[in-house]
């Protein structure tokens, strides 16, 4: 009882000193003072959990993955930019089916724990699954698939447990839900910055396999929050009562989702995920095409990611000091009406429009990918907040997954569809004729979501409450919230 007046105290303290140096001095000064805000406020271990699967395992390990699987499958496995489309969302399938991870780790401990095991098991998996690709020579295509897969399942079931943590904050900290995403968003974006800074590097010495050898370690980092946290264990379970509490978690799920309030801004979510085509695979071919396209080497490579990652901290940054109080419709409006015209730099950087003003494509590539990326994430940090704010009290964590698996339904959509239109036009691995035209019909539906902001809640996201008609009576977050992560004792970690 003292322990919690004492936190309870530091946390009137904190909120007090929030507005912290001002000046010159901010600019250093003001993100630690804001980490040490939300640090006291939500707790210290909460804000490490999300810098470590964010941060390290997402953004760095994201980055390292994403720039070598690319490569892998270009180099190693010689598919076409159209099957690679297809494959990359093939592997992608465990981060839509998040709530399952989610409600497993909710009504089905093992070994009388219910968080625990479920980090160290994913991290051994992608662990696993990262070594079985870089130690194979030649693995057949359907195995490095497989592999592919489960790394991503192993990523999936961590960050479904820190987006309970994240969703159950923004309820009982409303007002900090906005940093709560920035501080997501934040080591995400400075994760992926550092990962694809030195991704063409380490594909150029070790290549991509070698690559993946490097992904143990931030899949091994999953495996080290298991071991770490602090869980009580639960005694004498009642396993006979899995299926039925399975059953109540989908009915209070359906009963939340069917609700106007939820369903109008998920359905804008998914169709303007789904109608901006994926078709990065073409534009990655035509990047390291010696003859059609610019030949980028693969340090080229990497640094342009990394330029797409400064653009999305950037825009992290803008939106949580500048337009994270607007209001919503105002935001996806603009947005997404530049997200469309920021396309149009690709459609003149395939047609050469660029070399007409004496602009190098290096040069040009770079400005596209952060600005492109900058919009992406303002695009998105509002429906992030409107999400958190959505989920109902006693299902926060598994419903907040639903909603981001909506969300990832919609980006497997777009790169299926991506992988059609490239197939059809017939962009191969050396023939690029058409690309400007799949690049143009991409930024066309892009756009097309404008008619559809009427499913979108009015004003500022943050001051969004949902109404239900029935109340959860819940006195204590027992479903797939790390409870143990925020709330448990220092000298545990």
């Amino acid at each position: 009882m003292v322990e919690e007046e004492n936190i309870e105290e530091a946390c009137r303290k904190a909120v007090e000193e929030d507005d912290g140096p001002k000046g010159v001095c901010y600019c250093f000064w003001g993100p630690i003072y804001w980490f040490k805000m939300l640090a006291v406020e939500m707790h210290w271990s909460f804000v490490f959990g999300v810098v470590s699967i964010y941060g390290i395992n997402q953004g760095l390990g994201g980055a390292l993955s994403r720039i070598g699987t690319e490569y892998y499958m270009k180099d190693v496995q010689r598919v076409q930019p159209s099957e690679a489309q297809v494959y990359s969302g093939i592997t992608y399938i465990p981060w839509i089916i998040k709530p399952i991870w989610g409600l497993l780790t909710d009504v089905v401990p093992i070994m009388g724990y219910r968080r625990r095991p479920y980090f160290i098991l994913s991290g051994m998996l992608g662990v696993v699954s990262m070594l079985f690709i870089s130690l194979h020579s030649k693995l057949q295509l359907v195995f490095a698939i497989l592999a592919l897969t489960a790394g991503n399942l192993a990523g999936a079931v961590a960050d479904v447990t820190v987006d309970a943590c994240v969703a159950q904050n923004s309820i009982s900290h409303p007002s900090r839900a906005a940093d709560m995403q920035s501080l997501c968003t934040l080591s995400y974006s400075f994760g992926g910055l550092l990962g694809f800074s030195i991704s063409g590097v380490f594909i150029h010495l070790i290549g991509p396999k070698g690559v993946f050898g490097l992904l143990t370690l931030p899949a091994a980092l999953i495996s080290l929050v298991g071991i770490l946290l602090s869980e009580p264990q639960v005694s004498n379970f009642a396993y006979n009562e899995v299926n039925q509490k399975f059953h109540d978690a989908a009915k209070s799920m359906w009963t939340t989702l069917k609700g106007p309030d939820v369903w109008r801004p998920c359905l804008y979510m998914y169709i303007s995920t789904m109608v901006s085509l994926n078709i990065n695979e073409g534009l990655f071919y035509w990047y390291t095409d010696s003859k059609e396209g610019p030949s980028f080497s693969k340090e080229a490579v990497g640094y342009i990611f990394s330029m797409g990652a400064i653009g999305s901290f950037l825009g992290a940054l803008l939106y949580q000091n500048v337009l994270k109080n607007q209001s919503l419709r105002d935001m996806l409006f603009w947005t997404q009406l530049l997200f469309g015209l920021a396309g149009m730099l690709d459609l003149m950087l395939v047609k050469r429009m660029n070399l007409r003003f004496g602009i190098p494509d290096y040069l040009f590539i770079v400005i596209g990918e952060a600005v492109s990326q900058m919009i992406y994430r303002l695009k998105w940090m509002p429906l992030l907040v409107l999400c958190s704010k959505l989920c109902p009290s006693g299902i926060e964590g598994t419903f907040f997954a639903l909603l981001m698996s909506i969300g990832n339904f919609g980006d497997l959509s777009s790169s299926w569809g991506g992988g059609l239109l490239l197939h059809v036009l017939n962009v191969t691995r050396i023939k690029f004729e058409d690309l400007w035209l799949a690049i143009l019909i991409r930024n066309i539906l892009r756009v097309s979501p404008l008619c559809l902001l009427f499913l979108v809640p009015k004003g500022d996201p943050n001051d969004f409450v949902l109404s239900t008609e029935d109340e959860a009576e819940t006195s204590e977050p027992d479903n797939i919230e790390l409870a143990s992560l925020i709330h448990s004792v220092d000298d545990k970690f």
